[in-house]
C-alpha cells in the first residue's frame, strides 16, 4: 500500500466533473436559427420578444425554442425554409426596429443555457462564411489630415484677419504664404495657438511659413486611421445584421473580416468597402457653371462638380459640415419630397450649420457624396491600379428655414437613402480600404470538414487506444481512460474561452492526442526498466513516474514555446492552431503527470501487497 496525497486526488476528480459539465454541450447539434437584435443596440425585453414571437406565428411559422442571449432573441427553427420565412416576415414588420440576422442556434436545454453553458464556437472554415482581407491606404489617411488642417488653417486666417495668398499642401507638409511679411509672427502664434502639437519654421522667405508633420504624428495617425476602419466595419456588418462576426487587424496595415453563414458576397462588399462620406457646401449662384465646364476651371473660391445627371455645380469651396459631425442618420419618406435621410449632427457640426442658415436663407445648399475607389487603368501598355476620389452632388436644396442639429437630405430613391443612411450612422472610414482577398466558404465544405476532422479524430484516438492496450496490458486500458480525459478537459477549455475551433485546431487536438500518448509511453517504459531490475510493483510506479517527470517536461515545455511563438506572431487558422496545441500541452502535463498517477494510486495504491502490474 502507498500513500498519494488526497488533495490531488481530489484536484483530478475536481477536474473531471469540469471537465464533463463544460465538454457536454458540444454534443448538442445546431438548428437553423433567427438572430433579432434592436438597432438601438439596447437588449431586448421579455414584452419585445412575445411581439416577436407573434409576428413570427402570424406568418405561419412555428418555431421550436426562443431565448434571449446576450441581449438578443434567438429564434430556432425545425428546418431552413422555417427560417427564410421567420426572416422575411420580421424583415418586413420590424425591420425600422430591428435588426434580422440568419444563424444557428444549438439545441442544448434550457437548465444549461440558465447555467450559462454553450458550446465551442467554430472558426469561417467549419462554419462557412466570407472571408474578406483589406488592405488600409494608411498613406491616405496622412493626407486627410493634411487636408483637414488646411482647411482649418484658411478659416483661423480669416477669423484673425491676417491676409494670406495660399495655403497649399506639398508632400506631408503645408505651405502658408501671408501677404505681408509684418504678419508672420502673428500668424504662427495664431496657428500654434489653436494646434500646439504642429511643427511651424519659416519657408525660406520673409512671406512663408511650413508645416510639417513629425513622424510619432504621422504613426499616430495611421494607427488612428486603422483603429476607426476597424469601429466602422464593425458598426457596419452589425447594421447588416451578421451574426458573430470577427473584424481584427492583421499586421501593419490589413484588416481580416470573417462573416459566418453569409454567402451573398457582392452585397457586403459593396456597403464594408465603400469610403463614403458627405460635405455640406453652399451653391454658387453669382457664376455660370457652364461656363467654367467651357474654360476647364472654377472661379476663385469655387469649385466644379456634377450632378447625378452628369450636370455642372458650382460649389462654395467651404465646407459647412462634413460626415464626420453626424451623430444618426436614419431612412424614412416624407409626404412631399418622398425618400429622405433624415441626419442628425454633433454640437460643433450644429453651430456651422446654425451659422450658415441664419446667413442664407433662400440660397441652395448642396450635399456632396465622395467616395474613394481603386480603379484599373492601362499605362504604358500595362494594366496598373489606381486610387481615384469620385465626387458628386446627390441633392440640392434650397434653405428655407433656420436649423441647427437635425435636418434631412431629398431628392434620393428608397435604396439609395437606405444604404447611405446606414454608411452614415456606421460612420465613415477614416482611410481607404481594398480588398486583396476573398474567400467564401459554403456550409456543406464547413461541415464535410468537421465530419473529416472529427473522423480523423475519432479513428486516430481509436488505433492508439487499442496500441496501448495490446502493448500495455491493464496499464494501457488506464492510460486510454487518461487520454479520453485529456480530450475532454481540453474541449472543456475551449468551451470555457470560447476560442473559435478551426480545421487547424483540429489537427491541434490530434497533435495532443499523440503528445499524450507519448509522455504515457516515457512513464510505462520506467516503470518496466524498475520491474526488470527487480524493485517491486509499486516503487516502480513511484520510480517511473519520478524518473520521467524531466523528460515530459522538457519535450512539453519546449513545445508550449513553440505554440506561445505561432500565436504571438501567427495569424488566422496558425493562431487557431498554436491555442489548441498550447491547451494540449496544459492539459496533457495535467493528465499524464498528475491525473494518470492518481488513476494508477486508484487501481493498485490501496492494495497492501501488489504481486504483478499488468504492464
Amino acid at each position: 500500500m502507498t500513500e498519494y496525497p488526497r488533495w490531488k486526488s481530489i484536484t483530478v476528480l475536481v477536474a473531471l466533473i469540469f471537465g464533463v459539465i463544460f465538454a457536454v454541450p458540444n454534443l448538442f447539434t445546431e438548428d437553423p436559427a433567427v438572430q433579432v437584435a434592436r438597432r438601438s443596440y439596447e437588449p431586448i425585453s421579455t414584452v419585445q420578444q412575445q411581439a416577436i414571437e407573434a409576428i413570427v406565428r402570424d406568418a405561419g411559422v412555428a418555431h421550436a425554442d426562443s431565448f434571449i442571449s446576450e441581449g438578443r432573441l434567438m429564434l430556432r427553427f425545425a428546418n431552413v425554409p422555417d427560417q427564410l420565412k421567420a426572416r422575411d416576415a420580421l424583415a418586413a414588420e420590424a425591420a425600422e426596429q430591428y435588426i434580422v440576422a440568419l444563424t444557428r442556434a444549438t439545441r442544448i436545454p434550457k437548465f444549461m443555457r440558465q447555467l450559462g453553458l454553450k458550446p465551442m464556437s467554430l472558426g469561417l472554415d467549419l462554419r462557412g462564411g466570407l472571408y474578406l482581407l483589406y488592405q488600409v491606404d494608411v498613406e491616405g489617411a496622412v493626407a486627410q489630415l493634411l487636408e483637414r488642417l488646411e482647411q482649418e488653417f484658411r478659416r483661423l486666417l480669416r477669423d484673425e484677419r491676417i491676409p494670406y495668398v495660399s495655403v497649399e499642401r506639398s508632400g506631408q507638409q503645408l505651405r502658408v504664404m501671408l501677404r505681408n511679411a509684418t504678419d508672420l509672427t502673428r500668424a504662427r502664434d495664431s496657428l500654434l495657438k489653436a494646434n500646439p502639437d504642429l511643427t511651424i519654421t519659416p519657408g525660406g522667405d520673409e512671406v512663408t511659413l511650413v508645416m510639417e508633420l513629425r513622424p510619432e504624428q504621422i504613426k499616430e495617425r495611421q494607427d488612428y486611421a486603422i483603429q476607426q476602419n476597424i469601429t466602422t466595419l464593425r458598426n457596419r456588418v452589425n447594421e447588416l445584421g451578421v451574426s458573430e462576426p470577427i473584424v481584427q487587424r492583421q499586421g501593419l496595415d490589413r484588416i481580416n473580416v470573417q462573416l459566418p453563414g453569409v454567402q451573398n458576397s457582392a452585397e457586403v462588399k459593396d456597403i464594408l468597402g465603400k469610403t463614403a462620406t458627405l460635405e455640406f457646401r453652399l451653391v454658387d449662384t453669382s457664376n455660370d457653371p457652364q461656363e467654367a465646364l467651357r474654360l476647364g476651371r472654377a472661379p476663385l473660391g469655387t469649385k466644379l462638380y456634377r450632378d447625378r445627371d452628369a450636370n455642372p455645380v458650382l460649389l462654395k469651396r467651404d465646407v459647412i459640415v462634413t460626415g464626420d459631425q453626424l451623430t444618426d442618420a436614419t431612412s424614412g419618406v416624407t409626404q412631399q419630397e418622398g425618400p429622405a435621410v433624415f441626419v442628425k449632427l454633433d454640437g460643433r457640426g450644429a453651430a456651422e450649420m446654425l451659422k450658415t442658415t441664419q446667413s442664407n436663407l433662400g440660397r441652395p445648399m448642396a450635399v456632396v457624396f465622395i467616395e474613394k475607389v481603386r480603379r484599373t487603368v492601362e499605362r504604358d501598355g500595362k494594366k496598373v491600379e489606381v486610387d481615384v476620389t469620385e465626387e458628386k452632388v446627390i441633392s440640392v436644396a434650397t434653405i428655407q428655414g433656420v436649423f441647427s442639429s437635425s435636418f434631412q437630405i431629398t431628392g434620393l430613391q428608397l435604396n439609395e437613402a437606405k444604404t447611405l443612411a446606414l454608411l452614415l450612422r456606421a460612420g465613415s472610414l477614416a482611410a481607404p480600404i481594398y480588398p486583396i482577398e476573398e474567400r467564401a466558404i459554403g456550409p456543406s465544405l464547413g461541415q464535410d470538414n468537421i465530419d473529416k476532422g472529427i473522423g480523423a479524430l475519432i479513428v486516430g484516438s481509436l488505433l492508439l487506444f487499442a496500441a496501448m492496450a495490446i502493448y500495455y496490458k491493464g496499464m494501457g486500458l488506464l492510460a486510454d481512460a487518461i487520454l479520453l480525459f485529456n480530450v475532454v478537459l481540453l474541449a472543456a477549455l475551449l468551451t470555457l474561452l470560447q476560442a473559435s475551433l478551426t480545421l487547424p485546431g483540429i489537427a491541434g487536438i490530434v497533435l495532443t492526442v499523440a503528445m499524450a500518448v507519448d509522455a504515457n509511453i516515457l512513464i510505462y517504459e520506467r516503470i518496466r526498466e524498475e520491474l526488470r531490475i527487480g524493485n517491486s510493483p509499486l516503487n516502480s510506479i513511484g520510480a517511473g513516474f519520478d524518473k520521467a517527470f524531466s523528460a515530459i517536461a522538457d519535450s512539453n515545455v519546449t513545445a508550449l514555446i513553440a505554440g506561445v511563438v505561432l500565436f504571438v506572431f501567427g495569424t488566422g487558422p496558425i493562431k487557431g492552431f498554436a491555442v489548441t496545441l498550447c491547451l494540449g500541452i496544459i492539459t496533457t502535463l495535467f493528465t499524464a503527470i498528475v491525473g494518470s498517477r492518481a488513476l494508477i494510486h486508484f487501481v493498485y495504491g490501496r492494495r497492501r501487497r501488489v504481486e504483478r502490474l499488468s504492464i
